[in-house]
C-alpha cells in the first residue's frame, strides 16, 4: 500500500498498520479505485482519515468545511463520524474527480450531509462570508492548491467559531521544505505559512509528523 509517511522506517510503518483502527470497507474501495486510475499521491492515507474523523468527533463538530475534495475520501471519513444533523460544506474545482466522490457519498448514505460547491475555492469562501456564515463552522480542513493556503487559512479563521479546529495538510511538501534552494510556489507558500502560524497570536497550533505533514490549528 502506498504511504505518504515515507520518512518513517519501513519496519515502523509496517508495525503501525495492525495497531491502527480498521479502514471501513467503503473507504477502502474508494481509496483503491482512486489509486487504480488517478493520482494516488493526492489521496490521503487511511490513518489520516481516522485522524480527521476522530478530530471531528473530539470537537463535537456539526458544521464542517472542506477545501479540496478530490475523490472524496476525507469528506466521507468525516461525514461518517458526524451526528445525524452534521453537515459538510465541500469546495472543489473539479467536477470530474468529485463525480467519484458523490457516487461513494450516495452509497454510504451521507450525500444529504454534504453540500458540494464547484468552483474556485476563494470565490466559494467569499460567498460563504457574504451569506453570513462567519463563526458558523466547528471544523475545517485545507488540502487544495498550495499557493493559496494562506488565503484559505484566513478565510477559515473568519468562518470558524472560537474553539474551532483547522487541519492543514501537506505542510512537508514531500520534505521539499527542507531545501531552501527550492523555490517552487507551493513549497515557498508552505514555508511562509508555517512560520506565520507559529507567530499567530489568534491561534494555538501543533505540527504532526504524519503522512505529508499535518498542522492542527485551534482558533482562540
Amino acid at each position: 500500500m502506498y504511504s505518504k509517511s515515507e520518512f518513517l522506517p519501513r519496519e515502523l510503518r509496517a508495525w503501525l498498520v495492525p495497531v491502527t483502527p480498521d479502514e471501513p470497507e467503503i473507504l477502502r474501495r474508494l481509496r483503491e479505485e482512486t489509486a487504480s486510475y488517478l493520482q494516488p499521491r493526492m489521496q490521503i492515507p487511511p490513518e489520516q482519515g481516522h485522524l480527521l474523523a476522530l478530530l471531528a468527533r473530539a470537537c463535537q463538530a456539526r458544521q464542517t468545511l472542506e477545501i479540496g475534495v478530490f475523490t472524496g475520501y476525507s469528506s466521507l471519513a468525516v461525514a461518517l463520524a458526524l451526528p445525524d444533523d452534521g453537515r459538510i460544506t465541500a469546495l472543489d474545482i473539479s467536477d470530474e474527480y468529485t463525480r467519484v466522490a458523490r457516487r461513494y457519498w450516495t452509497e454510504a448514505g451521507v450525500a444529504d450531509r454534504i453540500e458540494l460547491r464547484i468552483g474556485p475555492a476563494l470565490q466559494s469562501l467569499a460567498a460563504l462570508v457574504s451569506e453570513g456564515r462567519e463563526g458558523a463552522f466547528d471544523f475545517a480542513s485545507i488540502d487544495a492548491d498550495k499557493p493559496n493556503y494562506d488565503a484559505y487559512y484566513e478565510y477559515c479563521l473568519r468562518l470558524l467559531r472560537s474553539g474551532g479546529l483547522i487541519v492543514i495538510d501537506n505542510v512537508f511538501q514531500d520534505c521539499k521544505v527542507l531545501d531552501e534552494a527550492n523555490q517552487e510556489p507551493g513549497v515557498t507558500a508552505l514555508r511562509r505559512l508555517s512560520a506565520k502560524l507559529k507567530a499567530d497570536a489568534r491561534v494555538l497550533m501543533s505540527v504532526l509528523p504524519m503522512a505529508d505533514g499535518i498542522t492542527l490549528v485551534l482558533k482562540k
